[in-house]
């Protein structure tokens, strides 16, 4: 298991620039550099070519208005993507608002998710999250899976091993599934004491990041 060190690092660098970009909308940066949206949905659907999930995940990116309309402005490590994802249990059980995807750059750069309802269970059998990516200056590309995360409070994202994109601008895609869980009394229907729910992505979350 990471230190205690390393969680309070993922919540100060995490947790509070999540709080700051109320409900992932708007990204101050510093960063002129802007994203032609348009541009960056037919190259993640290159980069996504041969693998069947990602090339559905990015089919539902092309032409979609919350694409379109979205801030041009390029992100930085770590802020949320410009484009949130949408799932079948939301933030609270109900279609809609789910959560997400973010750059990091801890101990070295990562793509990561948050959002849902209650926390990121610690058991994701039966669920699988991944990121398309492609770095639209040096044409670096690749596709990862989301699997570290610490079932402790102050984690708050399920991440990716650290990968090297490059310098430049990066744009990339969260789309799968992720466990979720909240306390409940302990009961036959909850041995452990708590409920668990399954968000299944039907909108995947797009941003970019000037790396």
């Amino acid at each position: 298991m990471r230190t205690t060190a390393f969680a309070r690092r993922l919540l100060t660098s995490v947790v509070v620039t999540a709080a700051a970009t109320v409900l992932f909308t708007g990204h101050a940066t510093a960063d002129p550099a802007e994203v032609d949206w348009a541009a960056a949905t037919q190259g993640l659907r290159a980069a996504a070519a041969g693998d069947s999930a990602a090339e559905r995940a990015v089919a539902r990116l092309l032409d979609d208005p919350r694409v379109a309309g979205a801030s041009r402005e390029a992100a930085l490590p770590a802020q949320p993507f410009q484009i949130p994802a949408e799932s079948n249990v939301g933030r609270g059980g109900a279609p809609g608002l789910y959560g997400s995807g973010l750059s990091l750059n801890i101990d070295g750069f990562r793509f990561g998710f948050f959002g849902g309802p209650g926390t990121i269970a610690p058991n994701q059998t039966g669920a699988r999250l991944d990121v398309v990516w492609l770095n639209l200056n040096n044409g670096r590309s690749g596709m990862e899976q989301l699997t570290e995360h610490m079932d402790v409070i102050a984690d708050t994202t399920i991440r990716t091993r650290v990968i090297d994109p490059g310098p430049g601008m990066v744009v990339a895609a969260v789309y799968g599934s992720l466990w979720h869980r909240w306390p409940v009394p302990v009961s036959a229907e909850h041995p452990d004491g708590f409920q668990y729910v399954r968000g299944d992505i039907t909108m995947p979350s797009m941003g970019s990041v000037a790396n």
